[in-house]
């Protein structure tokens, strides 16, 4: 009973202490953030490029 009770001491012990799961997790936060500045860049221009291709669109059909 009390190597059982030590190897899930050790096996806690090693997952505190262990750092690629942060690492990853960070990583994941960035690229996160990275995604919603892109998408909100994207939706900013979208609306900007749908009105000029609408003008462009009209001037052509005009002439």
């Amino acid at each position: 009973m009390f190597t059982y009770t030590s190897n899930i001491a050790t096996y806690i012990c090693a997952a505190v202490n262990n750092k690629r799961g942060a690492t990853a997790i960070e990583y994941g936060l960035i690229a996160a953030g990275i995604a919603v500045v892109i998408l909100g860049g994207i939706t900013a221009v979208g609306a900007d490029l749908t009105a000029l291709f609408g003008r462009i669109g009209a001037a052509l059909n005009t002439h």
